[in-house]
């Protein structure tokens, strides 16, 4: 069964992280092979929460976009020993055009094309065998064989069918002899141990022939071609690695993306591609007309249901289910999924549901890393966007996680207040969300804190920032909102054109860059809504 990536939006906060935790928790209970994964690196808030519960932080996840492992490949590839005689049957049973050739621990070695072996047979005039019994076997369909050597190096020689039993020619114990009949010359290659006789036409052998081979060790072969045949196609039984190919071959990784490698294909109009990996193994070959059969990514989303808000290549997965607490963006999905979407003031809350209707039990430290999604997102249950069920689900969440919910909710909200060590890009960034309005980008982001003093002194800068991402990204608004988590009071800074959306907004004459906010915390109810409507009228 393939992983489903369970996952929150790019700028993860302690609720879309711990959402994504504790869902991928129920989900592999329920039967599902899911992983929670983050999509940017947690912050201070949710790194304290994460080791309170002694949870890892969720492996990174860059994009989900098709790759060519997810791409329906063959495992075709031949060994650099096999004979010529053995891939070309290979290549026309599967009509391969050209094959990837590996040693025998996988190693890519080359590549061959149906043209190199076609060259070689019509251009080679001269045989030489370097090669194994198997393989000499095999390209001439022996019917018998005596055989003492695996190995066969020589150049065969072809005795004509007209010389007498009394004939002789010069013979030693590397010689090769390809023999129409069973005469005379039989018997001096017997005499002098040759290294290989190649008898044709499935001619017996007498018993005191027999009785020489053995006695002598000489390899015998039998097959039923004639002579001219076997002096055809002889040279077939050479291993693979010893025709004249390319030196050059475009290979391909598994982990190379879809889109990438059509583009380069296109450029380079050739069919089939080697897949070797990081470590040189060749995992077989890739042909172009088979790049329409994939297995898409599969991905469950939290958190959020916008597009732009969420992994990148999200266009070539699968989205199976989503589970939000925010307002239904442009989503679309090519099958019916399960869409949770409830107004409440966190995620984990609907999740905590969850766990209700499936009757799994909710280990400790998933009700604490729950609660603090919970926590986070309703700041202690001071945002408008709270709920009865937030508070439900928090109490009960608390109780199993055996803590006292104000004292720890005050240490986690504390916890990620801190900008030590961050530039004011960072800041700005800690959690930055950007919104399509219909004429116009705009984008919000907040940050928490217990004093608007060390902002205020740096005004300027802040403002130097948020101009230049207005300009960099073509927002119309794109302002950063302080929210002092003691007084329930925000701050707000932006950019200098957008001063008068913000006053029609806001509906005050005159504002300026920190002006306070009063009882206000919450971007998505209280700050982005009134935003939005000035463009959209």
């Amino acid at each position: 069964m393939r992983k489903t990536y369970v996952i929150g939006h790019k700028r993860p906060d302690t609720d879309s992280v711990t959402g994504a935790i504790s869902l991928s928790y129920l989900k592999n209970r329920m039967g599902l092979n899911t992983e929670a994964r983050v999509l940017g690196e947690i912050n201070s808030e949710t790194s304290f929460a994460l080791k309170k519960f002694n949870t890892p932080v969720p492996r990174y996840l860059n994009d989900v976009k098709t790759q060519l492992k997810d791409v329906k490949h063959h495992g075709f590839f031949v060994n650099e020993n096999d004979s010529t005689y053995a891939v070309y049957n290979f290549m026309h049973l599967h009509q391969l055009t050209g094959i990837p050739i590996v040693n025998g621990k996988q190693k890519f070695r080359g590549y061959v094309s149906f043209k190199e072996l076609t060259r070689e047979f019509v251009t080679h005039s001269h045989c030489k065998l370097n090669t194994n019994m198997p393989n000499l076997k095999e390209a001439l369909s022996v019917t018998q064989s005596y055989e003492f050597n695996e190995e066969i190096i020589g150049e065969p020689i072809l005795v004509n069918i007209s010389l007498g039993n009394n004939h002789q020619i010069e013979l030693n114990k590397d010689s090769i002899i390809i023999l129409s009949s069973n005469n005379g010359i039989f018997n001096q290659a017997l005499e002098k141990k040759v290294k290989l006789i190649i008898v044709t036409d499935n001619t017996d052998l007498n018993q005191n022939q027999i009785n020489l081979i053995n006695k002598n060790k000489i390899n015998v072969i039998i097959t039923p071609f004639d002579i001219f045949k076997t002096a055809r196609i002889i040279d077939l039984a050479n291993p693979i690695k010893f025709i004249k190919r390319n030196t050059s071959t475009v290979c391909v990784e598994p982990f190379d993306y879809l889109s990438d490698f059509l583009e380069m294909s296109n450029k380079l109009k050739h069919t089939n591609y080697p897949i070797v990996n990081g470590r040189g193994i060749c995992e077989g070959m890739l042909r172009v007309i088979d790049t329409g059969e994939f297995i898409k990514k599969k991905v469950i989303l939290v958190d959020h249901n916008d597009p732009s808000q969420s992994v990148d290549g999200l266009n070539e997965a699968e989205i199976i289910e989503i589970v939000d607490h925010h307002n239904i963006s442009s989503i679309h999905t090519n099958s019916p999924i399960n869409f949770r979407n409830m107004s409440v003031g966190s995620v984990n809350t609907i999740i905590y549901k969850l766990y209700l209707e499936q009757k799994i039990d909710i280990p400790k430290n998933i009700a604490g890393l729950m609660l603090s999604g919970i926590i986070s997102d309703t700041l202690l249950f001071a945002s408008p966007t709270t709920t009865d069920e937030d508070r439900s689900a928090a109490n009960s969440l608390a109780e199993i996680a055996e803590l006292d919910l104000n004292k720890y909710g005050l240490e986690l909200l504390k916890s990620g207040v801190s900008n030590k060590d961050l530039s004011i890009h960072e800041i700005i960034y800690k959690d930055f969300k950007s919104y399509s309005a219909t004429n116009a980008k705009i984008a919000v982001a907040q940050v928490f804190t217990v004093s608007f003093d060390e902002y205020a002194n740096n005004l300027p800068s802040y403002v130097s920032e948020l101009n230049k991402i207005s300009s960099n990204d073509n927002y119309k608004v794109v302002c950063l909102l302080i929210t002092d988590i003691i007084t329930s009071h925000s701050y707000v800074i932006f950019n200098d054109s957008a001063k008068k959306h913000l006053e029609e907004a806001f509906n005050v004459d005159g504002i300026y860059q920190g002006f306070t906010l009063k009882n206000t915390v919450s971007r998505k109810k209280q700050i982005v809504p009134l935003i939005m409507q000035i463009f959209e009228k």
